[in-house]
């Protein structure tokens, strides 16, 4: 189950943020991150605490590098995006480890639970990667190429609501 996160991710992050400047190929990363231990089992992938980490370590390593910032908080908006799209918060002990036990791998994954669910979720990541290429105008090469070495998307592709008050025709609201 890689498509449903990755571009549900990517989408979702888009549509709070909607920040030309951040790199939504992390973004998709970071969200396909805990998918590593699904042979093994739900883990600290599944914990709210690992995202939290690489937030906290990525803010601490580039203190004085505000793009390289900007670019790496892709990672960890990417991993509790999947946090969320997995519906991880729902197996407590996984979720809060090691808060609530440091037992690990006990559990299956939420990706394997659910059987033909998953697939039709899949089929949904599917469909709305298709809808998100025409709503980010990446069928245009000079944007796709933009997006594929920068993970930028254009600033164009940013809905009306994204401006802000002095942006708009004649500064109301």
């Amino acid at each position: 189950m890689l498509i449903w996160f990755a571009i549900l991710s990517m989408v979702l992050t888009w549509m709070v943020f909607q920040s030309p400047a951040l790199d939504y190929r992390l973004v998709a990363l970071g969200a396909a991150i805990p998918v590593l231990e699904v042979p093994f089992g739900s883990g600290p992938l599944h914990a709210l605490i690992t995202p939290t980490a690489a937030l906290a370590l990525i803010m601490v390593a580039t203190q004085r590098r505000r793009l390289l910032r900007r670019q790496l908080l892709g990672i960890p908006i990417g991993m509790y995006m999947h946090l969320v799209l997995d519906g991880a918060f729902m197996n407590a002990q996984v979720f809060w480890w090691p808060f609530m036990g440091t037992k690990l791998f006990d559990a299956q994954t939420p990706e394997l639970s659910r059987g033909l669910l998953s697939g039709l979720m899949e089929l949904f990541g599917v469909g709305v990667a298709i809808w998100a290429f025409g709503r980010f105008g990446l069928d245009d090469p000079d944007r796709r190429k933009r997006f594929l070495s920068s993970g930028q998307l254009d600033r164009s592709t940013m809905g009306p609501s994204s401006r802000g008050p002095s942006q708009r025709p004649g500064g109301r609201r």
